[in-house]
């Protein structure tokens, strides 16, 4: 193929410079080399995988109405499984109904979806430091002021949190109050009730990115944020990290009419709808099969993996780094000694066939840091073992 003498001018969407997806490259890059052991995604173990039953929901599904799957469908998305996230979020003591619900095409249309119809170039929202990358990366495209909350080992910082508030008045804060990506934290229930008062003072609505909440595998589960802010927050979800990935199904639940309705006409612009295929073989497998038994097997898998990582990080890496413990979901976040950064240490493990992610993409501003996030989920003890040993090595010469 040869480069067109035409010059095509490019929105400043898309020209501009993408910092967080420089490293979602490098991930994708680690994700399909063979001969890398790879802490660097956030990927669910394939052996969680209902395959078999999922092959058994897609032939019901085209035995028992294969025209309706595949026929162009609503833009809210199923209704049985729009019931079925419901029911999930009632017993959990929130009220919600299916009319609250809206299916995205994963969590990530529905990031983009709520900046699109919230956010006009040059508002002010409030993610934490450091936050989730991708959700860094979707809001940039709107153009925001982004505004950092440092995060501490209980949460976000309240007098950060009220301080910035009271002078910006931001859109939102997008958080992701359970193991939390990256730093594998959770907020406890004192700083879940500081943080809802302190929005209840302003307009600044509250979105909870939950796609970890069911991966719980230690210590007691705490209230959703919408528990004590209700309309004002508005709930992500996602079926990516709990069945599969690939089927690219999340949702959006707000009890808020006006804000449902601009998310629906804004989503049935973009795509009319999400695959009603995906959407009826995922439904069809919750009804015949048992979700939460499905999840004991994940977090008891995760757990010996969150505990086999932590071991070997005792046991290879030098006192002078820290990490945290999560309670549950995937991930967990080291620091490093001053004398070597995240990215240093990111190239020389790749060239010793491990692939980490610095945590540089994780903040704002802040670069050259001293934090790394680790994925315990997608390898088995001895990948571990072997690739948390070559990182000790590593930083043992430093």
């Amino acid at each position: 193929m040869t480069n067109s003498n035409y010059n095509i001018e490019f929105s400043n969407r898309v020209t501009q410079e993408d910092f967080q997806g420089k490293f979602l490259k490098s991930i994708l890059k680690a994700i399909s080399s063979s001969n890398i052991i790879s802490f660097a995604g956030g990927l669910p173990n394939p052996i969680s995988f209902p395959v078999e039953e999922i092959e058994t929901a897609a032939h019901k599904v085209l035995n028992e109405n294969g025209v309706m799957a595949l026929q162009y469908s609503s833009t809210e998305g199923y209704l049985p499984l729009r019931e079925f996230i419901a029911s999930r979020y009632r017993d959990q003591g929130l009220g919600a109904s299916a009319e609250d619900i809206l299916i995205t095409n994963g969590s990530q249309q529905a990031l983009d979806i709520l900046a699109a119809v919230l956010l006009n170039e040059g508002d002010s929202i409030i993610m934490e430091k450091p936050s989730y990358l991708a959700a860094l990366q979707t809001f940039h495209l709107y153009n925001p002021k982004v505004l950092s909350v440092n995060l501490n080992l209980d949460g976000a910082d309240c007098m950060q949190l009220k301080q910035l508030v009271e002078e910006h008045h931001p859109k939102f804060f997008y958080s992701v109050p359970n193991f939390q990506n990256p730093t594998g934290l959770t907020y406890t229930e004192e700083v879940r009730k500081r943080a809802a008062e302190i929005l209840k003072q302003d307009r600044t609505i509250f979105i909870e990115d939950n796609p970890y909440g069911d991966l719980r595998f230690s210590g007691e589960s705490k209230k959703s944020m919408k528990y004590y802010l209700g309309e004002k927050c508005v709930l992500v979800g996602s079926f990516s990290k709990i069945v599969s990935p690939g089927m690219r199904i999340g949702w959006i639940c707000t009890s808020h009419r006006e804000l449902k309705k601009k998310i629906t006409d804004y989503k049935q612009t973009v795509d009319l709808h999400t695959n009603i295929f995906g959407q009826m073989i995922l439904s069809k497998y919750l009804e015949n099969s048992n979700l939460d038994e499905h999840l004991k097997k994940i977090i008891s898998l995760y757990k010996s993996q969150s505990d086999c990582m932590i071991a070997c990080m005792e046991k290879y890496f030098p006192q002078n780094v820290t990490y945290t413990k999560p309670e549950g979901g995937m991930f967990l976040w080291v620091t490093l000694p001053e004398s070597i950064t995240a990215v240093e240490l990111f190239e020389k493990a790749w060239e010793k066939g491990v692939a980490i992610c610095p945590g540089d993409p994780f903040y704002q501003e802040e670069r050259n840091v001293h934090t790394i996030r680790l994925n315990y989920t997608n390898c088995d003890d001895s990948a571990i073992e072997k690739g948390i040993r070559i990182l000790g090595d590593i930083l043992k010469k430093y």
